[in-house]
Protein backbone atom coordinates (compact mmCIF):
# COMPACT_ATOMS: atom_id res chain seq x y z
CA UNK A 1 0.00 0.00 0.00
CA UNK A 2 1.38 3.40 -0.98
CA UNK A 3 2.32 5.80 1.81
CA UNK A 4 3.45 9.42 2.14
CA UNK A 5 6.16 10.14 4.72
CA UNK A 6 7.30 13.65 5.70
CA UNK A 7 10.20 13.87 8.15
CA UNK A 8 9.94 15.82 10.37
CA UNK A 9 6.22 16.45 10.11
CA UNK A 10 6.48 19.33 12.58
CA UNK A 11 9.52 21.61 12.84
CA UNK A 12 10.64 25.27 12.78
CA UNK A 13 10.11 26.93 9.41
CA UNK A 14 13.84 27.04 8.62
CA UNK A 15 14.23 23.25 9.00
CA UNK A 16 14.60 21.21 5.83
CA UNK A 17 12.15 18.34 5.34
CA UNK A 18 12.49 14.94 3.68
CA UNK A 19 9.50 13.80 1.62
CA UNK A 20 9.16 10.17 0.46
CA UNK A 21 6.40 8.21 -1.21
CA UNK A 22 6.68 4.43 -0.94
CA UNK A 23 4.69 1.47 -2.24
CA UNK A 24 4.08 2.88 -5.72
CA UNK A 25 4.21 0.73 -8.86
CA UNK A 26 7.75 0.95 -10.30
CA UNK A 27 8.15 3.58 -13.04
CA UNK A 28 4.69 5.02 -12.33
CA UNK A 29 4.03 8.79 -12.19
CA UNK A 30 3.31 10.53 -8.89
CA UNK A 31 1.88 14.03 -8.73
CA UNK A 32 2.71 15.88 -5.52
CA UNK A 33 0.96 19.11 -4.56
CA UNK A 34 1.81 21.42 -1.67
CA UNK A 35 -0.63 24.07 -0.52
CA UNK A 36 -0.87 26.68 2.22
CA UNK A 37 -4.26 27.86 0.99
CA UNK A 38 -3.00 31.19 -0.30
CA UNK A 39 -0.13 29.52 -2.17
CA UNK A 40 0.40 26.25 -3.99
CA UNK A 41 3.04 24.31 -5.91
CA UNK A 42 3.04 21.09 -7.91
CA UNK A 43 5.55 18.61 -9.33
CA UNK A 44 5.35 15.24 -11.10
CA UNK A 45 7.84 12.46 -10.36
CA UNK A 46 8.44 8.93 -11.62
CA UNK A 47 8.83 6.17 -9.05
CA UNK A 48 12.11 4.25 -9.14
CA UNK A 49 12.48 0.48 -9.57
CA UNK A 50 11.54 0.01 -5.89
CA UNK A 51 8.36 2.05 -6.22
CA UNK A 52 9.79 5.00 -4.29
CA UNK A 53 9.77 8.74 -4.91
CA UNK A 54 12.32 10.49 -2.69
CA UNK A 55 12.54 14.27 -3.01
CA UNK A 56 16.04 14.23 -1.49
CA UNK A 57 17.25 12.09 -4.45
CA UNK A 58 14.80 12.49 -7.31
CA UNK A 59 14.10 15.41 -9.64
CA UNK A 60 10.61 16.08 -11.00
CA UNK A 61 9.94 15.34 -14.65
CA UNK A 62 7.66 18.38 -14.78
CA UNK A 63 6.30 20.97 -12.40
CA UNK A 64 7.11 24.21 -10.63
CA UNK A 65 10.80 23.53 -10.05
CA UNK A 66 13.59 21.54 -11.67
CA UNK A 67 16.46 19.43 -10.38
CA UNK A 68 16.92 17.58 -7.13
CA UNK A 69 15.81 19.89 -4.33
CA UNK A 70 14.19 18.54 -1.15
CA UNK A 71 12.55 21.93 -0.48
CA UNK A 72 11.68 22.78 -4.08
CA UNK A 73 7.95 22.50 -3.47
CA UNK A 74 8.25 25.01 -0.63
CA UNK A 75 10.19 27.81 -2.31
CA UNK A 76 8.18 27.43 -5.54
CA UNK A 77 4.86 28.11 -3.80
CA UNK A 78 2.96 30.68 -5.90
CA UNK A 79 -0.12 32.79 -5.03
CA UNK A 80 -3.53 31.19 -5.51
CA UNK A 81 -5.77 34.13 -4.66
CA UNK A 82 -7.37 32.16 -1.85
CA UNK A 83 -7.16 32.61 1.91
CA UNK A 84 -4.26 31.22 3.92
CA UNK A 85 -4.80 27.88 5.61
CA UNK A 86 -3.07 24.74 6.80
CA UNK A 87 0.05 23.41 5.09
CA UNK A 88 -0.88 20.19 3.29
CA UNK A 89 1.19 17.92 1.07
CA UNK A 90 -0.89 15.65 -1.16
CA UNK A 91 0.13 12.80 -3.43
CA UNK A 92 -2.53 12.19 -6.03
CA UNK A 93 -4.25 8.85 -5.45
CA UNK A 94 -2.28 8.16 -2.27
CA UNK A 95 -3.24 10.68 0.41
CA UNK A 96 -2.22 13.86 2.15
CA UNK A 97 -0.13 14.84 5.16
CA UNK A 98 -0.47 17.94 7.29
CA UNK A 99 2.78 19.76 8.02
CA UNK A 100 3.42 22.07 10.95
CA UNK A 101 6.00 24.72 10.05
CA UNK A 102 6.53 26.58 13.29
CA UNK A 103 7.26 30.30 13.25
CA UNK A 104 7.97 30.14 17.00
CA UNK A 105 10.23 27.19 17.81
CA UNK A 106 9.45 25.09 20.85
CA UNK A 107 11.29 26.26 23.94
CA UNK A 108 11.47 29.90 22.80
CA UNK A 109 9.85 32.66 24.85
CA UNK A 110 8.50 35.84 23.22
CA UNK A 111 8.56 39.12 25.19
CA UNK A 112 7.45 42.52 23.89
CA UNK A 113 9.95 45.30 24.57
CA UNK A 114 8.71 48.78 25.41
CA UNK A 115 11.28 50.51 27.60
CA UNK A 116 13.94 53.19 27.21
CA UNK A 117 12.18 54.22 24.00
CA UNK A 118 12.83 50.88 22.32
CA UNK A 119 10.21 49.20 20.14
CA UNK A 120 10.92 45.53 19.68
CA UNK A 121 10.27 41.92 20.57
CA UNK A 122 12.76 39.73 22.42
CA UNK A 123 12.99 36.01 21.73
CA UNK A 124 15.02 33.85 24.09
CA UNK A 125 15.59 30.13 24.72
CA UNK A 126 13.60 29.01 27.76
CA UNK A 127 16.28 26.96 29.50
CA UNK A 128 18.59 27.04 32.48
CA UNK A 129 21.82 27.01 30.48
CA UNK A 130 24.51 29.66 30.71
CA UNK A 131 24.04 33.05 29.09
CA UNK A 132 23.31 32.84 25.36
CA UNK A 133 24.84 35.12 22.70
CA UNK A 134 22.64 38.03 21.62
CA UNK A 135 21.67 39.18 18.12
CA UNK A 136 19.84 42.36 17.10
CA UNK A 137 17.65 41.77 14.02
CA UNK A 138 16.87 44.68 11.68
CA UNK A 139 14.51 44.93 8.74
CA UNK A 140 14.91 47.15 5.69
CA UNK A 141 13.12 50.08 4.09
CA UNK A 142 9.73 48.51 4.77
CA UNK A 143 10.12 49.47 8.44
CA UNK A 144 8.56 47.70 11.39
CA UNK A 145 9.69 44.42 12.95
CA UNK A 146 11.16 41.15 11.66
CA UNK A 147 9.86 38.83 14.34
CA UNK A 148 10.13 35.64 12.28
CA UNK A 149 13.88 35.97 11.79
CA UNK A 150 14.46 36.68 15.48
CA UNK A 151 12.24 33.82 16.65
CA UNK A 152 14.04 31.31 14.47
CA UNK A 153 17.46 32.61 15.57
CA UNK A 154 16.38 32.01 19.16
CA UNK A 155 15.59 28.44 18.16
CA UNK A 156 19.30 28.08 17.37
CA UNK A 157 20.37 29.24 20.82
CA UNK A 158 20.55 33.03 20.51
CA UNK A 159 18.78 35.74 22.48
CA UNK A 160 17.38 37.68 19.52
CA UNK A 161 15.91 41.18 19.59
CA UNK A 162 13.68 42.06 16.64
CA UNK A 163 14.11 45.83 16.66
CA UNK A 164 12.00 48.39 14.83
CA UNK A 165 13.73 51.70 14.10
CA UNK A 166 11.05 53.47 12.05
CA UNK A 167 7.58 52.78 10.75
CA UNK A 168 6.17 51.71 14.13
CA UNK A 169 4.30 53.57 16.89
CA UNK A 170 6.59 55.89 18.82
CA UNK A 171 9.27 55.90 16.12
CA UNK A 172 9.96 58.09 13.05
CA UNK A 173 7.39 57.53 10.32
CA UNK A 174 10.07 57.24 7.63
CA UNK A 175 13.75 56.37 7.41
CA UNK A 176 14.77 59.96 8.06
CA UNK A 177 16.88 61.38 10.90
CA UNK A 178 16.98 58.11 12.86
CA UNK A 179 19.46 58.60 15.72
CA UNK A 180 22.20 55.99 15.98
CA UNK A 181 22.00 56.43 19.75
CA UNK A 182 18.71 54.50 19.57
CA UNK A 183 20.67 51.44 18.48
CA UNK A 184 23.17 52.04 21.26
CA UNK A 185 20.28 51.78 23.72
CA UNK A 186 19.30 48.48 22.10
CA UNK A 187 22.87 47.17 22.41
CA UNK A 188 22.88 48.03 26.12
CA UNK A 189 19.46 46.46 26.63
CA UNK A 190 20.50 43.19 24.98
CA UNK A 191 23.93 43.15 26.65
CA UNK A 192 22.17 42.99 30.03
CA UNK A 193 20.32 39.85 28.92
CA UNK A 194 22.81 38.01 26.73
CA UNK A 195 26.47 37.31 26.16
CA UNK A 196 28.40 38.89 23.30
CA UNK A 197 26.33 40.87 20.82
CA UNK A 198 25.92 40.58 17.06
CA UNK A 199 23.76 42.49 14.58
CA UNK A 200 22.09 41.26 11.40
CA UNK A 201 20.15 43.39 8.93
CA UNK A 202 18.76 43.09 5.44
CA UNK A 203 18.86 45.80 2.76
CA UNK A 204 18.76 49.19 4.55
CA UNK A 205 19.00 47.15 7.74
CA UNK A 206 22.31 45.82 6.41
CA UNK A 207 23.52 49.40 6.05
CA UNK A 208 22.35 50.08 9.61
CA UNK A 209 24.06 46.93 10.91
CA UNK A 210 27.44 48.10 9.60
CA UNK A 211 26.90 51.56 11.09
CA UNK A 212 25.96 50.08 14.46
CA UNK A 213 29.04 47.89 14.49
CA UNK A 214 31.23 50.86 13.60
CA UNK A 215 29.64 53.02 16.31
CA UNK A 216 29.39 50.69 19.30
CA UNK A 217 32.43 48.60 20.30
CA UNK A 218 30.26 46.11 22.22
CA UNK A 219 29.19 44.64 18.86
CA UNK A 220 31.38 41.63 18.07
CA UNK A 221 29.86 40.37 14.81
CA UNK A 222 27.94 42.03 11.97
CA UNK A 223 26.04 40.35 9.13
CA UNK A 224 24.89 42.65 6.33
CA UNK A 225 22.56 40.94 3.84
CA UNK A 226 22.11 42.80 0.53
CA UNK A 227 23.28 45.83 2.51
CA UNK A 228 25.58 48.75 1.84
CA UNK A 229 28.98 49.97 2.92
CA UNK A 230 27.77 53.47 2.04
CA UNK A 231 25.19 55.65 3.80
CA UNK A 232 22.46 56.19 1.21
CA UNK A 233 19.63 58.70 1.01
CA UNK A 234 16.79 58.53 3.51
CA UNK A 235 13.33 57.25 2.64
CA UNK A 236 10.55 59.63 3.58
CA UNK A 237 6.93 58.56 4.15
CA UNK A 238 5.71 59.48 0.69
CA UNK A 239 3.04 57.79 -1.44
CA UNK A 240 4.87 58.62 -4.68
CA UNK A 241 8.28 57.16 -5.56
CA UNK A 242 9.49 60.20 -7.50
CA UNK A 243 8.72 62.41 -4.50
CA UNK A 244 10.64 60.02 -2.25
CA UNK A 245 13.70 60.11 -4.51
CA UNK A 246 13.61 63.87 -5.02
CA UNK A 247 13.15 64.75 -1.33
CA UNK A 248 16.77 64.52 -0.20
CA UNK A 249 16.94 63.52 3.45
CA UNK A 250 19.55 62.07 5.79
CA UNK A 251 18.61 58.62 7.12
CA UNK A 252 20.79 58.72 10.25
CA UNK A 253 21.99 61.19 12.87
CA UNK A 254 24.81 60.96 15.41
CA UNK A 255 24.91 63.28 18.42
CA UNK A 256 22.40 65.53 16.71
CA UNK A 257 24.28 65.82 13.40
CA UNK A 258 23.02 64.32 10.16
CA UNK A 259 25.39 61.79 8.61
CA UNK A 260 26.53 62.52 5.03
CA UNK A 261 24.93 60.26 2.45
CA UNK A 262 24.93 59.31 -1.21
CA UNK A 263 21.91 61.07 -2.78
CA UNK A 264 19.60 59.25 -5.16
CA UNK A 265 19.30 60.18 -8.81
CA UNK A 266 16.30 59.94 -11.13
CA UNK A 267 17.50 58.88 -14.58
CA UNK A 268 15.14 59.18 -17.53
CA UNK A 269 14.56 55.40 -17.75
CA UNK A 270 13.44 55.23 -14.12
CA UNK A 271 11.17 58.26 -14.48
CA UNK A 272 9.61 56.81 -17.64
CA UNK A 273 8.91 53.49 -15.90
CA UNK A 274 7.12 55.29 -13.08
CA UNK A 275 5.10 57.51 -15.41
CA UNK A 276 4.17 54.58 -17.67
CA UNK A 277 3.22 52.40 -14.67
CA UNK A 278 5.81 49.78 -15.55
CA UNK A 279 7.82 47.69 -13.06
CA UNK A 280 10.70 49.73 -11.64
CA UNK A 281 14.29 48.61 -11.13
CA UNK A 282 15.14 50.95 -8.26
CA UNK A 283 18.88 50.24 -8.56
CA UNK A 284 18.90 52.88 -11.31
CA UNK A 285 18.54 55.51 -8.58
CA UNK A 286 21.95 54.63 -7.11
CA UNK A 287 24.66 56.06 -9.38
CA UNK A 288 28.08 54.75 -8.39
CA UNK A 289 29.85 55.35 -11.70
CA UNK A 290 31.23 58.74 -10.67
CA UNK A 291 32.44 57.44 -7.35
CA UNK A 292 31.06 57.73 -3.84
CA UNK A 293 31.59 60.70 -1.52
CA UNK A 294 34.27 59.60 0.94
CA UNK A 295 32.35 61.08 3.87
CA UNK A 296 29.38 58.81 3.04
CA UNK A 297 31.44 55.59 3.25
CA UNK A 298 30.84 53.70 6.50
CA UNK A 299 34.06 53.32 8.55
CA UNK A 300 33.64 49.56 8.86
CA UNK A 301 37.25 49.20 10.01
CA UNK A 302 36.07 50.44 13.41
CA UNK A 303 33.99 47.30 13.95
CA UNK A 304 35.50 45.39 16.87
CA UNK A 305 34.59 42.01 15.46
CA UNK A 306 33.84 39.97 12.37
CA UNK A 307 31.94 41.16 9.30
CA UNK A 308 29.96 38.97 6.90
CA UNK A 309 28.73 40.68 3.73
CA UNK A 310 26.15 38.80 1.65
CA UNK A 311 24.96 40.29 -1.63
CA UNK A 312 22.99 39.43 -4.79
CA UNK A 313 24.44 39.77 -8.28
CA UNK A 314 21.05 40.37 -9.93
CA UNK A 315 19.73 42.68 -7.22
CA UNK A 316 17.50 45.18 -9.04
CA UNK A 317 16.40 46.99 -5.89
CA UNK A 318 19.85 48.49 -5.39
CA UNK A 319 23.41 47.49 -6.33
CA UNK A 320 24.06 45.47 -3.16
CA UNK A 321 27.04 43.66 -4.68
CA UNK A 322 28.92 46.89 -5.45
CA UNK A 323 27.80 48.58 -2.24
CA UNK A 324 28.98 45.61 -0.18
CA UNK A 325 32.26 45.43 -2.05
CA UNK A 326 32.99 49.00 -0.97
CA UNK A 327 32.87 47.77 2.64
CA UNK A 328 35.03 44.76 1.77
CA UNK A 329 37.70 46.94 0.12
CA UNK A 330 37.79 49.22 3.13
CA UNK A 331 38.32 46.24 5.43
CA UNK A 332 41.11 45.07 3.10
CA UNK A 333 42.79 48.47 3.09
CA UNK A 334 42.79 48.67 6.89
CA UNK A 335 43.88 45.02 7.31
CA UNK A 336 40.90 44.33 9.54
CA UNK A 337 42.13 42.00 12.31
CA UNK A 338 38.85 40.09 12.66
CA UNK A 339 37.32 37.55 10.25
CA UNK A 340 35.49 39.10 7.32
CA UNK A 341 34.13 37.94 3.96
CA UNK A 342 32.00 39.09 1.06
CA UNK A 343 29.88 36.38 -0.57
CA UNK A 344 27.86 37.27 -3.66
CA UNK A 345 25.21 35.09 -5.28
CA UNK A 346 25.40 35.90 -9.02
CA UNK A 347 21.89 34.94 -10.18
CA UNK A 348 19.97 35.85 -7.01
CA UNK A 349 17.72 38.85 -6.52
CA UNK A 350 17.25 41.26 -3.64
CA UNK A 351 15.06 39.01 -1.49
CA UNK A 352 17.74 36.72 -0.03
CA UNK A 353 17.50 37.99 3.55
CA UNK A 354 15.74 36.03 6.27
CA UNK A 355 15.07 32.35 6.87
CA UNK A 356 14.99 29.83 4.02
CA UNK A 357 12.34 27.46 2.67
CA UNK A 358 9.77 30.21 2.14
CA UNK A 359 8.25 31.08 -1.20
CA UNK A 360 10.72 32.79 -3.53
CA UNK A 361 8.36 33.31 -6.47
CA UNK A 362 7.61 36.98 -5.75
CA UNK A 363 10.08 38.67 -8.09
CA UNK A 364 8.03 41.88 -7.96
CA UNK A 365 6.75 43.65 -4.84
CA UNK A 366 4.61 46.75 -4.27
CA UNK A 367 6.27 50.13 -3.57
CA UNK A 368 5.06 53.71 -3.11
CA UNK A 369 2.72 53.98 -6.08
CA UNK A 370 4.81 51.55 -8.15
CA UNK A 371 5.80 47.91 -8.48
CA UNK A 372 9.46 47.14 -7.78
CA UNK A 373 11.56 44.58 -9.65
CA UNK A 374 13.53 42.47 -7.16
CA UNK A 375 15.61 40.59 -9.74
CA UNK A 376 16.96 37.06 -9.77
CA UNK A 377 15.30 33.77 -10.59
CA UNK A 378 13.19 32.11 -7.89
CA UNK A 379 15.48 29.06 -7.80
CA UNK A 380 18.67 31.14 -7.46
CA UNK A 381 17.13 33.43 -4.85
CA UNK A 382 15.85 30.44 -2.85
CA UNK A 383 19.26 28.76 -2.93
CA UNK A 384 21.00 31.99 -1.93
CA UNK A 385 18.56 32.57 0.92
CA UNK A 386 19.23 29.08 2.29
CA UNK A 387 23.00 29.48 2.03
CA UNK A 388 22.96 33.00 3.49
CA UNK A 389 20.94 31.81 6.49
CA UNK A 390 23.31 28.87 7.04
CA UNK A 391 26.37 31.11 6.80
CA UNK A 392 24.85 33.66 9.18
CA UNK A 393 24.11 31.04 11.84
CA UNK A 394 27.59 29.58 11.53
CA UNK A 395 29.20 33.03 11.63
CA UNK A 396 27.41 34.08 14.82
CA UNK A 397 28.02 30.70 16.45
CA UNK A 398 31.75 30.95 15.80
CA UNK A 399 32.26 34.62 16.68
CA UNK A 400 29.98 35.20 19.65
CA UNK A 401 30.87 33.85 23.08
CA UNK A 402 28.42 33.78 25.96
Amino acid sequence: MAEVVVDPQGAPLDTGLAVRVTGLPPDSPATITLTTGDRASRAVFVADERGVVDLTRHAPVEGDYAGVDPMGLFWSLAPTGRAAGATLLEVEGVGEVGIERRTLPEGVVRTEVDEDGLVGVLFAPDDDDDMHPGVIVLGGSEGGLHELDAALLAGHGFVALALAYFGAPGLPEGLVDVPLEYFGTAVSYLSARAGEIGVIGGSRGGEAALLIGASFPEVRAVVSVVGSGVVTQGVGPRANLLRVLQDEAAPWTWRGDRLPYLPCSVPDALRAAVVDDEPVALRQAFDLDDGVPEEAVIPVERIRGGVLLLSAGDDRNWPSERLSEIAKRRLDEHEHPFPYEHVSYPDAGHLIAGPPHRSATDVRVPGPGVTFEMGGTPSATAAARADAWRRSLKFFSELLDT
